[in-house]
């Protein structure tokens, strides 16, 4: 504010590409409403979007996947190549659609909204905080790191914290055994960033529990390709896997992970419950049951991602003895998370993109 006058507020601009018409009048009454929004307009193909955005370039593009003379995914990587700029997939959530979206973010989407193929008007009003809340974190995201997230799930009224599923430490975690645990947790930008980390490993290395913020029926094919692409094995985890040295346990979509032990050796319990921080998986969830039950013997890294999941979490692990790290903000997507972990005090190291392979396998 300058001599009194304020300055006007900067609005997201966003540009709407869908083919249905129903999408494009719902989507854009529910954004036209936000008083830090000014939507460009809406086009139902690419080709009709890229005349468009020739006269006006938005800061936010929302895109489905199936279109006529141009599909989604063409036209997400043609922008990236040409114009890197922020895209919310809005797409059809089926089993065969899992890949495609999965494609999508291997383009650069920097988030994702589900549709389904019935009750779609309605789907669209009662999610329409979610839309808006994928809107502006994308807006926020750095499209320079080329980075691939998941979007956070729809928000619930009330914010729940770790309490709703598991009890603070009380004291110290089990005694020490011979096996190390990796807790890994991550949301915007954390699809690529994970894929650079997992990709690194050679294929012994120590066991892995992942949390990335990713919606039902998209974690087993976001696992199923990581395992392709890795020398260790990464898979979806499932109720009471057992975390061995070369695998990597990722978080199913909609259920909550948590670490117990038995023993000398550790396993996965996959839950249902309430949404944690807003999020199920949540990282504070895990992060709080590693602290629980391997304390000590863990490490525990934040990566990419907007809100603050994880963050009490991680400093949870860091006062049951864990060794703790951040990913830096100049190689995150969003540096929500890493930021309110930092400002907590439960970081030990601040650490770029590229090196966390390195502490994954300094474990010992």
């Amino acid at each position: 504010m300058l001599d009194g006058v304020r300055t006007p507020m900067k609005k997201i601009k966003v540009l709407l590409v869908d083919d249905s018409a129903v999408v494009r009048q719902v989507v854009l009454a529910l954004l036209e409403r936000e008083p830090d929004i000014h939507v460009l307009g809406a086009a139902s193909d690419p080709i009709f979007a890229l005349n468009k955005m020739a006269r006006e370039w938005p800061d936010v593009l929302v895109l489905d996947v199936e279109m006529p003379r141009m599909d989604g995914i063409t036209f997400l990587r043609k922008i990236m190549a040409e114009r890197p700029t922020p895209v919310v997939i809005c797409s059809s959530l089926t089993e065969k659609g899992a890949e495609t979206t999965l494609q999508a973010l291997a383009a650069g989407a920097v988030e994702i909204i589900t549709k389904p193929k019935v009750g779609l008007k309605s789907f669209l009003q009662e999610s329409s905080a979610e839309l808006v809340a994928a809107v502006r974190a994308a807006a926020q995201a750095d499209v320079r790191q080329v980075l691939r997230p998941a979007t956070a799930l729809p928000p619930v009224a009330v914010k729940l914290n770790a309490d709703a599923i598991l009890p603070a430490l009380n004291g110290h975690a089990m005694a020490q055994t011979t096996e190390r645990i990796v807790a890994i947790g991550t949301s915007t930008g954390g699809t690529q960033a994970l894929e650079t980390v997992l990709t690194a490993l050679p294929r012994v290395s120590p066991g892995i529990v992942i949390v990335q913020h990713m919606p039902e029926k998209f974690t087993a094919s976001f696992a199923e390709r990581l395992n392709r692409l890795s020398q260790i094995e990464v898979r979806e985890a499932k109720h009471n896997d057992r975390v061995t040295p070369g695998l990597a346990l990722i978080a199913p979509g909609g259920k909550h992970m948590l670490l117990k032990r038995s023993g000398a050796f550790y396993h996965v319990e996959v839950i249902e419950g309430p949404q944690v921080n807003r999020h199920r998986p949540s990282v504070d969830v895990l992060f709080r049951s590693v602290a629980k039950f391997a304390g000590k013997n863990a490490t525990g890294i934040i990566m990419t991602g907007m809100g603050d999941d994880g963050a009490r979490g991680l400093k949870e692990l860091h006062e049951s003895g864990a060794r703790t790290y951040a990913q830096d903000e100049a190689s995150c997507v969003v540096f929500g998370m890493p930021k309110e972990a930092i400002k907590l005090g439960g970081v030990d190291q601040v650490i770029a993109l590229g090196e966390i392979p390195g502490v994954v396998m300094s474990v010992s």
